[in-house]
């Protein structure tokens, strides 16, 4: 399995759904001009993969997470991955027949904090 998109809506300094895609299976690094949100891409992928440790992505608490802390009108923060997953054989139990597996973590400032695979609700394990 290897990462196929990345999408992030409303987390940190995106304030606007960015779309990552083209990640080679194998190796991938993030470039860019300082302050530019290289390490707040990383964050988004530890959040989605329900990081507990706030401090490791910059954050005491969730709704820091979330662009601006809702002072600019976003009220949540949103990411997905897209795992291709391409040896289904090693993959996760229960998606050996599918092509793609997404997992999205959304906040919403007020304190909701959902979790969902493939479009279907999911608890944080």
């Amino acid at each position: 399995m290897y990462i196929q998109e990345v999408s992030i809506d409303g987390f940190k300094s995106y304030a606007q759904r960015v779309t990552l895609t083209n990640f080679d299976p194998g190796f991938n690094a993030i470039t860019g001009l300082n302050g530019s949100g290289k390490s707040n891409i990383l964050d988004s992928l530890c959040f989605v993969m329900g990081i507990k440790n706030l401090s490791a992505v910059r954050a005491q608490n969730l709704q820091e997470l979330v662009y601006k802390q809702g002072s600019a009108g976003i009220t949540k923060a949103t990411v997905s991955i897209v795992f291709h997953n391409n040896d289904p054989q090693n993959g996760p139990s229960g998606y050996e027949d599918k092509e793609y597996i997404t997992v999205t973590r959304q906040i919403v400032i007020g304190g909701r904090d959902k979790y969902s695979i493939n479009g279907h609700a999911a608890q944080q394990g």
